[in-house]
């Protein structure tokens, strides 16, 4: 669990990618200050493949798929696009975030497309079905 002290990032996410069950998990981090992510992009500060699509990702989307307004008109399409869960955890902008990201119906994979480069660029992690 990510800890909930003050920190100078304004988003401070880990990220857990299962890509099937029984696989070995995959951990990416993603750090920025300012919408400034950390100079060396290999480092553990933010070691996604594409840290910066990954960001961009984030700040566009992030307010809305880590904190979902609940609607009940809302109506999802019964379609399966894989086995893939991401677990992201820490911190955006200054909220708590704790959430689980899966594709197993229409609104879970368009909240998981939604936040693709977060989750490594790998496999069904592209967002593709």
């Amino acid at each position: 669990m990510v800890s909930s002290e003050k920190t100078e990032y304004d988003v401070d996410l880990t990220v857990t990618l299962t890509e099937a069950p029984g696989a070995e998990p995959r951990t990416y981090r993603l750090r920025s200050a300012d919408g400034v992510l950390s100079p060396d992009e290999g480092s553990v500060e933010s070691n996604l493949p594409d840290a910066h699509a990954a960001l961009a990702a984030v700040e566009q989307f992030g307010e809305e798929a880590f904190f979902p307004v609940p609607r009940p008109d809302r109506i999802c399409t019964q379609q399966y696009g894989g086995p893939q869960i991401a677990v992201v955890e820490g911190t955006f902008r200054g909220r708590q975030v704790n959430s689980q990201f899966s594709r197993t119906d229409g609104c879970e994979i368009a909240r998981w497309r939604s936040l693709a480069p977060l989750f490594g660029g790998l496999g069904g992690s592209t967002g593709n079905v």
